[in-house]
């Protein structure tokens, strides 16, 4: 039995220098362009076509020209299209001679479409249908049929542009379809890069270094190669968690742009994955990463519009999913919400509340101090103690430090509160020195302090209200938990952090994104250790809320 031979295991780390040095080539005196020659590279190794949008006159047949370099010994071939074109310009004229000789229709094809590796139509939407519907069947099954044989055609890359979208209802869906990798391209943004544009003499089409263009074996192995990286279930339910996102934002959207703008359809999932397996490939892998996917943010849109929210769907699914960063922010949440519910049980328990009246046109605020336990301190009999229910960096410039309650004159503080605010001096802590202090009766109609940052620390009375063992203990257990959410979150974002890191470096996305998750999984690290100290100081509060009210 007769069985193909199958090429050798390239070196991955190899195919991926190389590939990375040809992106640089490729690239080099190409003003802004880099990005899209990537993503041009990536669709000829992955065998697809590309469609560039954008206005005339921005190097869009340059882009193309520095492709066909990538290739060695390979055929260019590029056309503008106009609503007068004929197939015979695109596909070759028909042979006179073989017509004379033998009655058929055949083509002379050499030097045309049908003989190169690398094909560049522009102003694609222009042409006419006979030209259309030859280029659909090229596309889908790289083959051209001449007179009566069928012919294999080597086009690698097809990069068709325009200034303009097919008119709806125009019958080019289906080839329109058929370009995966759908580029915007925008005219020269930087200033130096205008300037060295406007200065220079233009980007000059260089030759490569030897053995850095692409073989016809290397480029036939590697396409075995692409087939067999793997699709793991965990990618998997990363894709259709993304295919789902872009559906809910179609349904939310639906105002915004028209439902076929977000509609994808299977074939277009189904091809994304080919490219994605070649990303991973000429990235060194032998399997699909979560950054691998950014990638489909050029290959899901249809319009200007749907582009800008499927971006914006990509970066959130970048910086809050793809590496499984929800599973952070969930358990930071469910840390937040427990240590909440300690602060309000304790405010409800434990808070100084105040009743209002209206007298003459003013606002008074009444509450009955008789049954706040007074202490003798710096010889002054009348001193109550006001106990901190949250912790605070402090509430007097005077005192570092958390504070956990203060001492201030019962008789004066009953006086000068009924307003609703007052400055009044006491003592912080166990501290003998005076402090100025600022109360107020909040909307809820609770006594707060300001602390020294001017945010309001609600507080309560000792000697009012007794607090249970049983009580403390409960807070203390919620606490406890909070606590052992937010580690968690610390481990599940040090996972996420390792994940990522162990993703990079990657040869063909938006170097953005990176970016961008960087700072996210920074920023979340950062909030919960904020987070952690919050509880801790809150459990370290609940701990010691006896002594406090003593």
């Amino acid at each position: 039995m007769l069985t193909m031979a199958r090429s050798a295991q390239p070196n991955k780390a190899l195919v991926s220098e190389r590939i990375q040095k040809l992106i640089k080539a490729l690239s080099n005196g190409v003003y802004e362009r880099e990005e899209t020659i990537k993503l041009c590279l990536l669709a000829a190794l992955a065998g697809e076509s590309v469609f560039l949008l954008g206005p005339p006159g921005i190097a869009k047949s340059l882009i193309a020209k520095r492709l066909i370099q990538a290739f060695d010994n390979s055929k260019f071939f590029d056309y503008l299209m106009t609503r007068f074109s004929t197939p015979e310009e695109v596909f070759g004229p028909l042979s006179i001679q073989e017509l004379k000789d033998n009655g058929k229709y055949v083509r002379l094809i050499d030097g045309y479409l049908p003989t190169a590796q690398v094909v560049f139509l522009d102003e694609i939407w222009k042409a006419g249908p006979a030209i259309l519907n030859t280029l659909l069947t090229v596309v889908n099954e790289r083959t051209f049929k001449n007179g009566q044989d069928i012919l294999p055609v080597p086009m690698r890359l097809l990069i068709t542009a325009s200034n303009e979208l097919p008119e709806e209802d125009s019958g080019l869906e289906a080839l329109y379809d058929r370009m995966l990798v759908r580029v915007f391209v925008n005219r020269i943004q930087e200033k130096q890069n205008f300037k060295a544009m406007l200065m220079g003499e233009g980007p000059s089409i260089q030759e490569l270094e030897p053995g850095l263009a692409i073989t016809d074996q290397e480029y036939e192995d590697w396409q075995q190669h692409i087939d067999d990286i793997k699709l793991s279930d965990e990618i998997f339910e990363k894709i259709y968690q993304l295919k789902s996102m872009i559906e809910q934002r179609s349904e939310e959207s639906a105002g915004e742009a028209a439902d076929s703008e977000l509609y994808i359809s299977d074939r277009r999932w189904k091809k994304s994955v080919r490219l994605l397996k070649a990303s991973a490939f000429f990235n060194g892998r032998d399997a699909i990463n979560p950054l691998d996917l950014l990638l489909l943010q050029d290959c899901m849109w249809h319009s200007p519009e749907s582009r800008h929210v499927i971006r914006e769907v990509i970066r959130h699914f970048a910086t809050q999913k793809a590496f499984n960063q929800e599973a952070a922010q969930t358990n930071a949440t469910e840390a937040q919400n427990l240590i909440n519910d300690v602060h309000n049980e304790i405010a409800r328990e434990l808070c100084v509340t105040f009743s209002r009246e209206t007298m003459m046109r003013k606002e008074w605020f009444k509450y009955d101090f008789s049954g706040a336990r007074r202490y003798n301190v710096n010889n002054n009999p009348r001193m109550i103690k006001l106990v901190m229910l949250q912790q605070n960096p402090s509430v007097s410039e005077q005192e570092n430090g958390d504070s956990r309650w203060v001492y201030v004159d019962g008789d004066e503080f009953e006086k000068k509160i009924k307003t609703g605010q007052c400055d009044i001096y006491g003592f912080v802590n166990k501290n003998t020195h005076l402090c100025r202090l600022q109360f107020e009766v909040d909307a809820q109609q609770r006594l707060v302090i300001k602390d020294i940052a001017n945010r309001a620390v609600m507080v309560g009375i000792a000697g009012e209200k007794g607090i249970s063992s049983q009580q403390q203990q409960l807070w203390l257990s919620k606490a406890e938990l909070a606590s052992a959410k937010a580690i968690d979150a610390e481990h599940s974002l040090k996972i996420s952090r390792s994940s990522f890191h162990g993703a990079l470096p990657h040869s063909f996305i938006d170097p953005q994104l990176p970016a961008q998750i960087e700072q996210s999984l920074s920023q979340a690290t950062e909030s919960v250790h904020e987070l952690k100290l919050v509880i801790e100081k809150s459990a370290f509060r609940v701990t010691h809320l006896s002594e406090y009210f003593a």
